[in-house]
C-alpha cells in the first residue's frame, strides 16, 4: 500500500510541475486505516476538479491549482494534525479539501485548521458534533450530518418491517453521534433498541461483542463502523456463528471491499450512504471513467465538489488568500447564480471572473446551510446478486 502511495504522490507532483504561479491545495484522506479502500477513487474526484480548473486557463488569470495529498489515517488524531501541520506550515496550503473521518477532521480543525484561518471543507467527515465545533466560519462540508442520516435510516428500517434492533457502532465521534441520531429517530417512530454498544476497531476476535448483541434478541443487526476494520470483523463474526444473516449499514460500511470479503453471504443487507440522482452524478461518473475504480463510490462527488468549492471561491474573491476563500465559499455554493455542474467549471470560473454570480449545483447537489453544513440526499440501497443496487433517493 504505501509503496502505491508513494507513486500516487509522485505522480501527482509531476502532474502539476510547481510553478510561480501554482496554487497549492491540501487533499487529507485516509489513504491508510479503516476505510483505505475507499480514499483513493476520493482523492480522484477531488483530483479531477483540481485539474479542470487547472487546463480551464481561467483560474486567477491563468494560476493553475497544484493538489498535495497527506494521509489522515482516519483513526490517528495526532498523526493527522501532524500530516495537516506539514501542508499549512511546509507546503503553504491555500485551502484543504478534507479531512474524511470525524475524529481526525475536529482535531484538525481545532489544533490547526482554525487556529491559522485555513478553509477545510470535508467530503465525508459526518458527526453531528462537527456542527457545533468553534470554527469561526472557516470549515464546511459537503456530506450532510449523521443527525440527518440517523433519521432516514431509521424510516427505512421501520419501512422494511423491523421493530427490534440491535446497534454496533466504532467507538469514536462518527460512531457515538451516529448511534445517538439513530436510536432517537428509530424509538420516535415505535421501534425498540434491544442494545446500542461500542466495538473497537483493530481486533482479530470479535466474538465477544457479537455474543452480546446475539444475547439482546433482535431481529436485525445495525452496524455503524468501518467496511475495512470492526464493522467487517463483526459481520463476519455474526455469520459464521449464525447470530445474525441481515444487516442495516450506515455509510462508513458501504464499499467493494466489502461484498469481496463477505460474498454471496450479504445478499439482503441494505442501508444507506450519501449520495444523489440527477445529471451532476451521472456525468461525473462518466469524467471520472477509466480514473476511479468506482466512479460513484462512496464519497467520491462529495469530494470533487468540495475541490471545486475551493477553486470557484477563490475565483470569486480574486484572490488564492486563505481568508478570500473562506468569505466566498456560501456565495458560489448557493442561489442566486447561474447553475453549475461537473464538467462546467470553466463556464463557472469565467461567469465570475466577469463579476457574475454562479450556483454551484456540482454532482451532489450542493446546498449549504446554517454554518456551511450540506443539505444532502441520501442513497437507499439493498444488496442483490453480489452488487450493491440502488433502492431509492431520500
Amino acid at each position: 500500500m504505501k509503496k502505491v502511495l508513494m507513486a500516487t504522490a509522485a505522480l501527482s507532483l509531476m502532474a502539476g510541475v510547481a510553478q510561480a504561479d501554482a496554487v497549492k491545495v491540501g487533499i487529507i484522506l485516509g489513504f491508510t486505516g479503516p476505510i483505505e479502500s475507499l480514499t483513493p477513487d476520493m482523492a480522484a474526484g477531488a483530483e479531477l476538479a483540481m485539474k479542470e480548473v487547472s487546463e480551464s486557463g481561467m483560474f486567477l488569470d491563468g494560476s493553475t491549482i497544484e493538489p498535495v495529498r497527506a494521509d489522515s489515517t482516519c483513526v490517528d488524531a495526532a498523526a493527522a494534525t501532524a500530516a495537516a501541520e506539514r501542508l499549512i506550515t511546509s507546503d503553504n496550503v491555500a485551502a484543504i479539501m478534507g479531512a474524511d473521518c470525524s475524529g481526525v477532521t475536529t482535531a484538525i480543525a481545532n489544533n490547526v485548521g482554525v487556529p491559522n484561518g485555513v478553509v477545510m471543507i470535508s467530503p465525508s467527515a459526518t458527526s453531528p458534533a462537527l456542527s457545533d465545533i468553534e470554527d469561526n466560519g472557516f470549515f464546511f462540508r459537503t456530506a450532510p450530518s449523521d443527525a440527518r442520516q440517523g433519521d432516514v435510516l431509521a424510516n427505512v428500517i421501520k419501512d422494511k418491517g423491523y421493530d427490534n434492533v440491535a446497534v454496533t457502532y466504532t467507538n469514536n465521534d462518527y460512531g457515538k453521534g451516529f448511534a445517538d441520531a439513530f436510536q432517537a429517530a428509530y424509538e420516535a417512530l415505535g421501534g425498540s433498541v434491544a442494545i446500542s454498544a461500542a466495538h473497537e476497531d483493530g481486533k482479530a476476535d470479535y466474538s465477544a461483542e457479537v455474543g452480546a448483541l446475539s444475547a439482546a434478541g433482535a431481529d436485525l443487526l445495525v452496524v455503524l463502523g468501518y467496511v475495512d476494520q470492526g464493522g467487517l470483523g463483526i459481520i463476519r463474526t455474526s455469520l459464521d456463528t449464525g447470530a445474525f444473516d441481515t444487516f442495516a449499514l450506515g455509510d462508513g460500511m458501504f464499499g467493494d471491499s466489502l461484498i469481496e470479503n463477505i460474498g454471496d453471504d450479504l445478499n439482503g443487507t441494505f442501508g444507506t450512504v450519501p449520495g444523489s440522482e440527477g445529471e451532476g452524478a451521472a456525468k461525473l461518473a462518466e469524467m471520472l471513467d477509466g480514473i476511479a475504480d468506482n466512479a460513484s463510490g462512496p464519497y467520491t462527488g462529495e469530494s470533487y465538489d468540495a475541490a471545486a468549492l475551493i477553486a470557484l471561491a477563490a475565483q470569486a474573491a480574486g484572490s488564492a488568500d486563505r481568508a478570500a476563500i473562506q468569505s466566498k465559499i456560501l456565495d458560489v455554493a448557493n442561489a442566486p447564480g447561474e447553475p453549475i455542474g461537473p464538467g462546467e467549471l470553466a463556464k463557472g470560473l469565467e461567469i465570475l471572473k466577469n463579476g457574475g454570480e454562479i450556483d454551484y449545483v456540482g454532482a451532489t447537489n450542493v446546498e449549504l446551510i446554517g454554518a456551511g453544513e450540506a443539505a444532502g440526499s441520501y442513497r437507499e440501497y439493498e444488496v442483490k446478486d453480489g452488487a450493491f443496487e440502488t433502492v431509492t433517493f431520500r
